[in-house]
């Protein structure tokens, strides 16, 4: 293929996915605009509670991280029956996970306690949790559903299975917190009861296109029986990748224990700043995933200039999304701002003006941020999970926490070092990630050496 068709090809799988990401986090996204009108304080303990809930979340979604390239990999090698053991032993391990993960939402307020937050906050956030955290069971299934179906080249649906959920949410919110249309006003509680309602009917609209457009491969026939080898498989990829997940969202996570540390105020600004970061590197996460999957196809063809070409192509998208960005958070953070805060807000001029600064630097660190979740896509695609595990745990834990409070305490730079400290943790990351792939992934398919089973 040329470059331009492998550059229609990321798009076509991409831009879907990019939506998908995109309307995925508008339901946080609207969680926290409409708690943000409702009260600040809600609204930092929205922060706190979400940093728990999306930590594990995201640490459970490595295994539908990992249904996606063995998928991809299976359809490419027209093996119906490999794609479906790979994906109802995604559906298995995402359950174990979800109830292993109930106790930590249910006594959240000791561990936010220990972590050095107010007793007010963390019992607030605890309230959030309890509702809001069964709600991770169903999330955990729809991503394995949305990597299958993204795998086999089915992007479109999970692009509008997504958006439809978003709209619920909204609905649910407004409804719920504010007490419109008749609801009782729930505040942080509605906002609770409005997530784990759009995670639950998003399961069934995935599920029902999964039986009704693919009955071919019986996903859910005889699910209880197990299938332990290709359980072991998954586990394997799903866990050094949610591992890797893990280490970069608790980096996030914690720079938000970080900023609690420097009060409400510095908290609020750095969650909206957050919040905003996170919705454009979600164009990368969605053009990542189009690289997994055509890094997938790849390495089931053992096609290395496939794989060098459409690299590069992927690559080439996300630096155009990264230029734009830049010029975005440099050019607007006032009306980006506006958004999530009530204008009769008493802290909103001290909120806008730690969060200009905030989105300053988050301009600095998006090309890194880029340059590392791109390399994990192409190494997930040709199933090299175990290194770059341990890449992301040194970059992150071992350079951007230590840089982040030595920044951010030490040399008492407040919210600006927390957030210089991020960015110095994804660069090492990003240019790690980058020298493994090109250094040796591409080399070893070029050179036949592509192991069948994920690398270590």
């Amino acid at each position: 293929m040329t470059y331009p068709a492998h550059i229609r090809a990321v798009l076509v799988l991409g831009l879907p996915l990019v939506g998908g990401h995109l309307a995925q986090f508008a339901i946080h996204l609207t969680d926290t605009v409409m708690m943000g009108w409702h009260s600040v304080a809600g609204l930092a303990a929205l922060t706190l509670a979400t940093a728990i809930w999306f930590t594990l979340w995201i640490m459970g979604a490595g295994i539908a991280w990992a249904v996606m390239p063995l998928v991809a990999s299976a359809d490419a090698e027209a093996d119906e029956t490999a794609v479906r053991r790979v994906t109802r032993m995604g559906l298995w391990l995402s359950v174990l996970f979800a109830l292993a993960s109930l106790p930590l939402f249910w006594f959240s307020a000791p561990l936010l306690r220990l972590m050095g937050q107010a007793p007010e906050l963390s019992a607030e956030a605890q309230d959030y949790l309890r509702i809001a955290g069964p709600g991770i069971l169903p999330a955990l299934l729809v991503m394995v559903l949305k990597s299958y179906l993204a795998a086999l080249g089915r992007t479109q649906v999970v692009l509008w299975i997504t958006v439809a959920a978003a709209v619920a949410n909204a609905a649910f919110n407004y409804a719920l917190i504010f007490g419109n249309w008749g609801a009782p006003e729930l505040g942080l509680r509605g906002a609770a009861v409005a997530s784990v309602s759009t995670n639950a009917l998003s399961l069934v609209f995935s599920a029902a296109y999964a039986v009704a457009v693919l009955p071919e491969h019986r996903l859910f026939a005889r699910l209880w029986r197990p299938d332990w080898e290709v359980f072991r498989q998954v586990a394997r990829m799903g866990a050094a990748i949610g591992i890797t997940n893990l280490a970069e969202v608790a980096l996030f996570s914690f720079s938000s224990v970080m900023m609690g540390w420097l009060g409400t105020i510095p908290l609020a600004a750095h969650g909206i700043a957050l919040q905003i970061s996170s919705a454009t590197f979600m164009v990368h996460v969605g053009l990542s995933n189009a690289a997994t999957i055509r890094a997938g196809n790849a390495y089931g063809l053992r096609d290395a200039e496939h794989l060098a070409r459409g690299a590069r192509a992927a690559l080439a998208l996300s630096g155009i999304a990264v230029a734009l960005t830049v010029v975005l958070f440099l050019t607007a953070p006032g009306p980006l701002y506006a958004l999530f805060l009530d204008p009769a807000e008493p802290a909103r001029a001290e909120i806008m003006a730690l969060g200009a600064l905030l989105l300053a630097i988050a301009a600095l660190f998006q090309l890194v941020d880029a340059a590392q979740v791109m390399a994990l896509g192409l190494l997930r695609g040709v199933r090299d999970t175990t290194v770059p595990m341990i890449m992301a745990a040194v970059s992150y834990w071992g350079v951007g926490i230590p840089a982040a409070l030595v920044l951010g305490f030490v040399l008492d730079w407040g919210g600006a070092g927390v957030w210089l400290g991020l960015t110095l943790g994804l660069a090492c990351a990003g240019v790690l990630m980058t020298a493994r792939f090109w250094g040796r992934s591409v080399p070893r398919l070029r050179a036949g050496e592509a192991p069948a089973a994920p690398q270590t």
